[in-house]
């Protein structure tokens, strides 16, 4: 077609809408139609890459203008832009989506399915979903440079303060580039050395008084309005479970005959059953909350604030050491370290037996009764503690 009879950008704006839709043709292949109702569009009629010709839409007009369009065109005509066929579309489609990092992370985090308990599963889940989803779940891996990691976790770790969550998120975001590597979608991770730039810092989650100090906060502690949780603040003090394990036991769990608060493998860090010896002193606490509690509940802590979840949330035990003065002096799981302190030094010569009152069991150990798990030994351990709590902070009195 001669270049006088190309319409110019003032002749194609000014055409008008038919009772018919019509198009009419510009350089070669390339056409302006205008709909009944007065829309215009670009369309390049080309043959694609199944060798059959077909109607290609290059966008509206005049978004995209009469010198933009015949561009366009051009670059499908000499191939330097390709036609796909609609199964190619579909295919790229899906290969592009399986080069998203959200696609990547939620891929990784399926494989703890069955690993981690459904309550860690669900919980790390939703921390994805809070902190990383948003930022680079739309994003393709590849394109996702280290530097931007390192920006983003050192801005989060300073705007946020979070540390001990972001080991975790790190350590998640890691593991999936690693997956990727394995899978041969990438060659290098990019997350390999974006703790360099970060802060130290020491986990919040063991913050813990001193062992001189322990009397005055196991004492405000039986001070706290809530029975039920101070009852529950001093059971981690006595038995130093991890907090998680204590909020979900169930009375199913307690035989006060054999003296055994028995944890089943699906609630437990490492997936092994585990057994806890009960002191005296700890039964008489289960047996005072047994009876305050709401008649028919199966969990020790229900939840009580009408929220879906069973049992009291994490920051329940955090809270109220919080409200008896030690905010940023004691958490829930720094009473672990204190007894573990104390015990090692007591018992020297029994590390192990110590490590398993710990629940830090080495894989291979069969069962909560096995001898490997030094259960008869860890009786005496348990009752030696709580005595010598019982010594130091002077004997709870049960109402």
């Amino acid at each position: 077609m001669a270049k006088s009879k190309l319409l110019t950008d003032t002749q194609y704006a000014a055409l008008k809408a038919k009772e018919s839709e019509y198009r009419i043709s510009d350089i070669a292949g390339l056409y302006l139609k205008v709909g009944i109702a007065g829309k215009k569009s670009w369309q390049l009629r080309l043959k694609n890459t199944a060798g059959k010709w077909t109607w290609l839409g290059l966008g509206s007009y005049p978004t995209i203008s009469v010198k933009e369009a015949r561009s366009l065109a051009i670059k499908y005509q000499n191939g330097e832009l390709n036609l796909k066929t609609k199964n190619e579309k579909i295919l790229e489609a899906k290969q592009q989506e399986n080069l998203l990092f959200g696609n990547l992370l939620i891929k990784w985090m399926n494989t703890k399915r069955g690993v981690w308990t459904e309550q860690t599963f669900k919980k790390e889940y939703q921390s994805i979903e809070k902190h990383i989803l948003p930022v680079f779940g739309d994003r393709l891996f590849k394109d996702i440079p280290a530097s931007e990691w390192k920006e983003f976790f050192r801005e989060k770790q300073l705007n946020e303060q979070i540390f001990n969550r972001l080991e975790k998120l790190i350590s998640y975001c890691r593991n999936a580039y690693d997956f990727a590597i394995d899978d041969n979608l990438i060659t290098y991770n990019p997350l390999a050395r974006v703790k360099k730039g970060l802060l130290n810092h020491t986990p919040e989650a063991m913050k813990h008084v001193e062992m001189d100090e322990l009397p005055d906060l196991v004492n405000a502690i039986r001070g706290y309005r809530s029975e039920s949780i101070s009852i529950g603040l001093e059971l981690l003090v006595m038995l130093f479970p991890r907090p998680g394990e204590l909020r979900a036991a169930r009375w199913d769990q307690f035989n006060f005959e054999t003296k055994m608060w028995l944890r089943p493998a699906d609630v437990m860090k490492r997936r092994i059953p585990h057994a806890i010896p009960l002191p005296a002193q700890a039964i008489q606490l289960l047996y005072r909350l047994k009876e305050i509690s709401r008649n028919g509940n199966e969990y020790l802590f229900p939840s009580r604030s009408g929220s879906k979840e069973k049992f009291i949330s994490e920051v329940t035990f955090n809270r109220a050491l919080n409200r008896v003065g030690y905010n940023g002096k004691q958490n829930p799981h720094g009473f672990r370290h204190i007894a573990s302190t104390y015990l090692n030094d007591i018992f020297s010569d029994k590390e192990q037996v110590i490590e398993s009152a710990l629940s830090h069991q080495k894989t291979g150990v069969k069962g909560a009764y096995d001898k490997g798990a030094h259960l008869r030994e860890r009786v005496g351990v348990m009752q030696y503690w709580a005595d010598h709590l019982d010594s130091i902070c002077g004997v709870r009195l049960l109402k």
